[in-house]
């Protein structure tokens, strides 16, 4: 399998496969959306937004100038088949894991986050997951399908077990799914980020994942996703969340996914996304800058 760097990229992110460190693609996909679709189109409009985001982070006081960072597009998935599409996703993670480079993907729905979250486990059977979200995701089917974008955490907890899930933000699920969590299965915080800092230091060194449904931020924020949920975070919260991932030495993979950028016509969703994405590259640089 062979990747090329793509004419319209992220940033500065235009580094060859061969020589990045860090890769991004997206996954156009949205097929099990259940309320408004559209998370399709985020990878490009990230991409095309991103000329109005600086190169240099004052947060992290880094420049993604400083780093071989690829960025390989939009991946060519099959329409129709949601499994078929998935595994398209695996294998393209499972490569980027294999030359020894950091996979950093944008959704699509959050039930694409499965498949890379698979792949890297694989390679790192004793990942732990830091999941910021407004919604459980815990849910065994939804709307009569076992792959859903409601599901996909609860797929991920058949392969990684107890205790291996923490999940900040939540706020939104059925009674059933806040049950099931609470019997020993995931460490959840709801409504708000307290604690994410003590998860951190107790992970500081084992093999992380961090997924961000970026409806985790409150709809005044964020009203480009398809399931917006009142009472989230503001955009200073998710900064604080950043600034806490920067203290563990061992992030394998990330995503951010759920970005609908036709849901928010003034263009501030994507551009919440696209200073998301920079922050989140200059962190897996910077780890493995410290390696």
């Amino acid at each position: 399998m062979k990747f090329k760097k793509v004419d319209l990229s992220f940033q500065s992110c235009q580094s060859e496969y061969d020589e990045a460190s860090v890769v991004i693609f997206s996954v156009p996909m949205d097929a099990t959306t259940s309320f408004r679709p559209g998370t399709r189109f985020a990878g490009n409009a990230i991409r095309v937004d991103s000329i109005g985001v600086e190169w240099y982070s004052p947060y992290r006081d880094r420049d993604l100038k400083q780093y071989k960072t690829a960025d390989i597009g939009d991946l060519d998935l099959p329409m129709g088949d949601v499994e078929q599409a998935l595994k398209v996703v695996y294998d393209t993670t499972e490569q980027i894991l294999k030359d020894n480079k950091t996979p950093m993907m944008i959704g699509g729905e959050h039930l694409v986050s499965l498949p890379v979250i698979q792949a890297v486990y694989k390679k790192y059977p004793n990942l732990h997951l830091i999941h910021l979200d407004a919604h459980t995701d815990l849910r065994e089917e939804f709307l009569g399908r076992k792959l859903s974008h409601a599901t996909f955490m609860r797929h991920v907890h058949h392969f990684v077990g107890d205790n291996k899930i923490y999940q900040f933000g939540i706020r939104s699920g059925d009674k059933h799914e806040f049950v099931w969590a609470n019997s020993g299965h995931i460490n959840m915080r709801k409504f708000d980020f307290e604690g994410l800092d003590k998860t951190v230091a107790k992970l500081k060194d084992v093999p992380v994942y961090i997924t961000i449904d970026l409806d985790v931020l409150d709809p005044s924020v964020f009203p480009g996703t398809g399931t917006p949920e009142a009472g989230g975070m503001q955009y200073k919260d998710l900064l604080w969340a950043f600034d806490q991932f920067e203290k563990l030495n061992n992030i394998v993979g990330a995503d951010i996914v759920e970005l609908a950028p036709m849901l928010d016509p003034s263009g501030a969703s994507t551009a919440v996304a696209a200073k998301s994405l920079r922050e989140l590259v200059l962190i897996l640089q910077k780890q493995l800058e410290n390696k």
